[in-house]
């Protein structure tokens, strides 16, 4: 099966920054998050650095690693565990084979030579290389593998192994020991070279384990399952068209697939396969097997020819990862060329997206001004950009009845920033709000550089221009829902898995939010601008405006400085709304990490309420300013509507249209990878602003003393006329969260001109901690004028150990 035909998009990476590791064979690769990691492997001796890409930075890098160093190896067992690496065995020099067992924490890049006990019963593995090592749980299987007989590394005798070992691990590092479990049925043939997996059904839960092909003499093809919980070896029956027989091939699973690439396989001559005497040849064929139906499907077959270079060349004892959804191949040998008398080790690396990207989390508020919204979702593994789309409650009028706006420029972005927000299916009174000055990263660096095409139809094309992403942002955003407060409101917070909008103030105005960690009787200064957020690394801000309601009608009213605020909030489910046709994004260039395919933008299904989404743009990051959207001609407005097959206009002809002060916008967003657009995240509504409300306290610190702390903050930047007063809450326990879980109670802690206060140990006593992320007592502090209250801050002061993030 043609790859076309197969909808295959391969992707080159051409570009990459850092230390390049050197081509080699029989070297092992692991992902833990975003980063590949490679170590071992061979070409003109074996190598023992340990080499780590980013695969979202396409950087590579050589941490600085201490500690046990293991000698290299090569065709070694290398399994990860969370952020531990473990490595077991392999040939450390020719002839010579290892049974040693290596411990790597990644988190501080430190080995450790760890030593498990003996089994019980039976001898420990014996040195070995090919094996395969498998985790599952706090279980590593190792099985087969090649030994030599000979006592003399020059006088190889080999012995191809079928033996099957657990070694039980300790939790977080080390190990308990080995143990030889006792199976039922039919063990596998000896062999060395293959490949095994685990797999868990998700209706069944019953773990197996599959081991397919290897060498033991000759090449096989046969497939073993392994029920991990009765021990049981079996045969399981297969359907479609069995892989030939191969050896130092790769296989990995991503969702209930088991793809299976390169290798070396039979040489056909005449239309016969050879196989004991016959000739070998490395291949670039590729399939996978369905793990719950046990069917091959063939994506790229032995016989094919690829002579485009939009295929990974054939190859062997290369390496394969999945990262997420996405399948990564680097390296190999590519044959044995006899007119050379020697084998080439191929260098480049590729990729392979299998599926469409999943939803992103719902677009969320982090400023809003009269005429623009700063915006932000949580990133999505291993995409090439995003599509924004919003749809305003207000009529948009379409091209033909707007002025001249012109052609589009660059983005649709704004630098301003703001805060308002709004989560309600039902529409929104005017919200006041003061225009803030926001300092962030112009955001023309988020749009996708010009290289970057998107082909709307057969005969229409648009790039969208931009500079590259300057800086990848490692800023969380923590997202929680607060309504109404001006002396007298009643407040709830939604205590759903991505936290909700965050909005404070009288007619209607929206919080700050940030994180704070307990760093004893240090004083933390976050960015001003953006937060109130402090952690080992710097946290965003992140707010959206609520529907307002009448203090009188929805909760009680707050009257002294003890009285209890209640908040909450109502998530939006996602709606099924109308899907832009066929938009392809291409990401490919000379100087860009990724060679270029087209994915799909899909219909979706229409609703019998039809609302018309425009887009935004297409973004490389996870956030966006956004101050305007393309409108489409009326006759496409009116089309695309009743047709599914509608043409989308060439966007470089579309105009513009601005966001106008007081009105509700409802945002989505999708994923784009190789495979296509993803389906849209569920639908958030904000609210632009109105001025004259006072912008948020800024710059807020929290110094830790012994028996209290100090809460201290910064006037508004924009107090849009006189500050009357501050007002600082905090989180208390409360009954009502023992009945409802998902409100918070707060407590007014503070009200006066000073712009700091001293929360007691007894206050501290009564807090709340929320784990709604990580554990955490929360602040919100509010400014006052002639008015009425402005945004809140909110701050979420971290609690207990931070977790240490692997890095460089």
């Amino acid at each position: 099966m043609a790859a076309a035909a197969a909808g295959l998009s391969w992707r080159r990476v051409s570009s990459f920054t850092g230390p390049v590791p050197r081509s080699r064979h029989g070297h092992r690769a692991v992902a833990i998050r975003e980063l590949v990691i490679i170590f071992g492997g061979g070409n003109e001796g074996i190598a023992d650095e340990l080499h780590v890409y980013n695969t979202a930075t396409n950087q590579w890098f050589l941490p600085a690693v201490r500690g046990d160093i293991p000698p290299g190896c090569a065709a070694h067992g290398f399994v990860c565990d969370g952020t531990r690496i473990l490595v077991f065995g392999g040939m450390v020099e020719y002839g010579r084979y290892s049974n040693d067992l290596y411990e790597l924490q990644a988190s501080r890049w430190l080995w450790k030579k760890v030593k498990p006990q003996a089994p019980s019963t039976g001898s420990p593995p014996c040195p070995r290389l090919g094996h395969s090592f498998s985790l599952y749980g706090n279980k590593c299987y190792l099985f087969g593998g090649l030994a030599n007989e000979s006592e003399d590394s020059n006088n190889n005798v080999p012995r191809y192994l079928n033996d099957f070992y657990e070694l039980e691990l300790q939790h977080g590092s080390g190990v308990v020991g080995w143990s030889i479990p006792v199976t039922k049925g039919i063990l596998p043939s000896p062999r060395e070279s293959h490949t095994a997996i685990v797999y868990c059904r998700k209706d069944l839960g019953v773990p197996k384990m599959y081991i397919f092909g290897g060498m033991c003499g000759c090449r096989l093809n046969d497939l073993w399952e392994l029920d991990i919980e009765t021990m049981t070896w079996s045969r399981p029956e297969t359907k479609g068209t069995v892989p030939l027989p191969r050896s130092l091939h790769t296989a990995n699973v991503i969702g209930n697939k088991m793809y299976v690439f390169g290798g070396w396989v039979p040489q056909s001559a005449g239309g016969e396969i050879s196989t004991h005497d016959g000739e070998w040849k490395c291949t670039g064929s590729f399939a996978y097997l369905n793990l719950d139906t046990t069917e091959w499907i063939g994506l790229i077959s032995d016989c094919q020819e690829d002579k485009s270079n939009l295929l990974p060349g054939p190859r062997a004892g290369h390496c394969a990862v999945a990262v997420g959804t996405r399948l990564y191949i680097w390296s190999g040998r590519d044959g044995y060329r006899k007119a050379w008398n020697n084998q080439v080790c191929c260098k480049d690396l590729w990729y392979l997206d299998t599926e469409k990207p999943p939803a992103p989390s719902q677009v969320q508020l982090i400023r809003a001004t009269t005429n623009s919204f700063q915006v932000k979702w949580d990133e999505v593994p291993t995409v090439e950009g995003y599509l924004l789309q919003l749809h305003a409650d207000s009529p948009v009028p379409s091209a033909a009845g707007t002025p001249g706006t012109g052609v589009p420029e660059t983005s649709v972005l704004s630098s301003q920033g703001g805060s308002s927000l709004h989560q309600s299916s039902q529409s929104l009174p005017s919200v006041p709000c003061p225009e803030m000055k926001v300092d962030h990263p112009s955001q023309a660096n988020n749009v996708i550089p010009n290289n970057v095409q998107l082909s709307l139809s057969s005969n229409s094309l648009l790039k969208i221009e931009g500079k590259e992403k300057v800086a990848a942002s490692e800023n969380k955003i923590t997202q929680e829902t607060m309504k109404n407060h001006a002396d007298a409101t009643a407040f709830k917070e939604s205590n759903a898995p991505s936290l909700l909008p965050v909005c404070t103030s009288s007619p209607q105005t929206s919080a700050n939010v940030g994180e704070l960690h307990d760093l004893d009787k240090r004083t933390v200064i976050p960015d001003a601008s953006v937060s109130s957020t402090v952690s080992s690394t710097q946290t965003m801000v992140t707010q959206q405006a609520v529907k307002t309601e009448s203090s009188s009608t929805n909760g009680a009213v707050v009257k002294d400085e003890t009285s209890l605020t209640t908040f909450n909030s109502k998530s939006e489910a996602a709606e099924t709304a109308y899907f832009m046709p066929s938009t392809k994004v291409n990401t490919g260039q000379a100087n860009d990490s990724h060679s270029s395919r087209t994915p799909q933008r899909q219909m979706a299904p229409v609703k019998s309420r039809e609302r018309q989404w425009y887009d935004v743009g297409i973004f490389k990051n996870s956030s966006a300013v956004v101050s305007q959207f393309y409108l489409l001609p009326e006759e496409t407005l009116n089309a695309s509507n009743k047709m599914e097959d509608a043409d989308v206009p060439d966007y470089r002809l579309l105009k513009k249209q601005d966001l106008f002060p007081g009105t509700v916008y409802r945002f989505r967003v999708a994923a784009i990878n190789g495979c296509g657009v993803g389906p849209f995240s569920k639908v958030s509504e904000f609210k632009t602003c109105i001025p004259g409300f006072p912008g948020a306290p800024s710059t807020v610190k929290i110094t830790k003393s012994v028996d209290c702390i100090h809460l201290s903050w910064e006037p508004p930047a924009s107090p849009s006329g006189n500050i009357l007063e501050y007002s600082a809450y905090l989180a208390i326990r409360s009954t009502q969260l023992q009945e409802n879980p998902n409100q918070l109670v707060f407590m007014r802690i503070y009200c006066g001109l000073k712009t700091s206060c001293v929360v007691t140990a007894a206050q501290l006593a009564n807090a709340h901690v929320d784990y709604t992320s990580r554990p955490a007592i929360v602040f919100r502090i509010s400014a006052k004028n002639e008015r009425g209250y402005g945004p809140a801050t909110q701050v979420r002061w971290l609690q207990g150990n931070v977790s240490v993030r692997c890095s460089m």
